[in-house]
This record gives structure tokens, sequence and C-alpha cells, in this order.
């Protein structure tokens, strides 16, 4: 297949450099010190064990060069998908696919979706309808990121932990490029599932992440810090009650308990979160699609977020003061 990765940045180039070891016909889309470091010497992956593989494949910033794709894999934070989803247009033809790999809220949750909010658009995850203007849902399958990466320096990205991802049909069918698309990441070494509940993993997944990264961005704290803490804990629990009664109104059964939730958090220990890396290093966070889109949800429903919006508002000033 045809493969682009948009954003070839730390989960986008160990995605690329996997993909491509495998044999699939891979393109980057990047900038910067890190595209002319990959130009020049290949992208260089770390993996775990310290095995170290370089990949010689095409890389570029200009989506007309890179030409129609069979799929699409948009690796970029999900603030930045608006203003690019004009551009993607570039990397269709009919049946192209395109792979959203984004953390928080999908915009493409209520698409189809039977209920009071069917075919309803999130504002703050895809403001004034631009990225399903330019990424139509029937291209759309979803994917949920469990691995960790970074880049060490431009043009070397180092495997930290994981290799699961999730990939669903919005509509729960098991087609064949679905099919297809995971015989391609498990030919990469990584362990695809299919499932036909992708809405729910994305509220299991955003359960953790809207209290977790937002309280660890303003403690500058790891995982295991904020669940010793009492108070911390009783924060990250009071929004996860928040974000509960918004996700059972929706139809949502968690099927855990929120203590379990958060002492599953405490044992992957001395972690930083995404956010907080992202405040560390001046740049903008995660922060409207993980937790502003969740306060949203919870104004249609009546629903109150208290706790969810005083700390959602906190983190953007955070982020307006940090962000170079």
């Amino acid at each position: 297949m045809r493969i682009c990765i948009v954003g070839a940045g730390a989960i986008g180039g160990f995605l690329g450099a996997r993909l491509a070891l495998a044999g699939q016909d891979v393109t980057l889309i990047a900038r910067g010190a890190h595209l002319a470091a990959i130009r020049e010497h290949g992208l260089k992956l770390i993996e775990i064990d310290g095995r170290e593989s370089v990949v010689k494949t095409r890389a570029t910033s200009e989506f007309e060069e890179a030409g129609p794709q069979d799929v699409v894999i948009v690796a970029l934070k999900a603030g930045s998908l608006p203003a690019i989803a004009p551009r993607l247009r570039a990397l269709y033809h009919a049946e192209t696919s395109v792979i959203t790999a984004q953390n928080g809220f999908p915009w493409w949750y209520f698409h189809k979706l039977p209920g009071p909010f069917e075919n309803r658009r999130v504002e703050l995850v895809d403001p004034g309808g631009v990225i399903e203007e330019h990424i139509e849902p029937r291209r759309v399958i979803g994917c949920i990121v469990y691995p960790a990466a970074d880049i060490d320096t431009p043009g070397v990205i180092r495997h930290v932990e994981g290799e699961r991802f999730s990939l669903g049909e919005l509509d729960g069918e098991k087609t064949e490029r679905v099919r297809i698309l995971r015989e391609a990441l498990e030919a990469g070494g990584m362990k695809a599932k299919i499932t036909p509940r992708i809405r729910w993993e994305t509220w299991v997944k955003l359960w953790g992440n809207l209290a977790f990264n937002p309280i660890s961005a303003l403690t500058r704290s790891t995982l295991e810090d904020i669940c010793r803490y009492p108070l911390t804990r009783q924060l990250a629990r009071t929004m996860m009650e928040e974000a509960k009664a918004v996700a059972e109104r929706l139809g949502i059964d968690f099927g855990i308990k929120i203590e379990q939730r958060i002492d599953g958090a405490e044992k992957v220990g001395q972690h930083k979160t995404s956010m907080l890396q992202d405040i560390e290093r001046g740049r903008p966070t995660e922060v409207d699609a993980m937790v502003g889109a969740v306060a949203e949800l919870g104004r249609w429903m009546d629903i109150p977020t208290p706790s969810i919006d005083a700390v959602y508002a906190a983190v953007k000033l955070l982020e307006q003061r940090t962000t170079l």
C-alpha cells in the first residue's frame, strides 16, 4: 500500500519506520530540522531494547509532492488538525482511507450515531466544521494509540513503550480495508485489533487522560505522584466522576470502578504525561480535545462539570504563558 504519515513526529515516525521496514510504500510528511535530518540520513528508529534501524523513504513537507495515497495516517496533535485538514485533499484518491491517531475526543464521534446528538459537531474539536469538510467521514477509520515514543534528536525516534493499536470502522463493521490495515500494522511488529466499539474504547482511554494529563501539567508531577497525594487523587476522582456522568448519558458503560482506574495509573509509576511534556517543551497541548471537549458535552446535556471546567481554564492559561 501507499501510506502517508502526516506528522512524522514521535508516534508518526514510529509508525512510519515500522511500516516501511515491513515493506510498505511510505511517505513521511514532516518539517524543519526533523525533515532535513530524515532526508539526509534517513529516519532512525531506536527500539526499547536498543536495537537501531534506519529507514530511507520519501520525506517532504509538501502534500502535493506526496500525491494520492491508499492510506493517510494523521499523527498530528488534535489541535493542529483544523489548520492542516484542507491540505489533506492532495493525498486522496476515490478510496483513500484516513486513520485518525490523535488523543482526546474525536471530531467524528457523532457521525451517524443514533440519538439526540446525531451528526452534531463538537466546536472545540472541529471549529467551524473545517475538519469534516475536508475529511469525509466515509474515509475515516478510528484508531486508539497506546504506544509511547519520543524524538531523541531530529531524524531519530525512540520507542519508549507499547505496541498496541485499536482500529474500528465508525459503524462497527469489520470491513476489508480495516482488515488490510490491521495486517499491515502486524507485519510491522505491532499489535493491532479490530474493535466494533471504537467509541467505547475512545472513552476508556479519555477517561484517564482528561484527569491525569492536565493535573500533571499543572503540578509538574508524574502519574504515581498524582495518585499517591491525597488531594490530587481526589481531584482526579472528581473529574472522572463528572466525565462518567457525561459518558453514561451517551450510553457508555466503562465496566470498571474509578478507584480501579486510578490504581492502574499509579502502577505506571514515574511517567510524565504527554501534556506535561508539551508544557515543559513550550508546545501547544491537546487540552481542548482531552478536557475542554468533555466540558462542552456537559453543557449540551446540562450536566455540571465544575472541576473539569476549572482545570481546563487553568491549563489554557498555562499553555498561553508557556508556548514558544
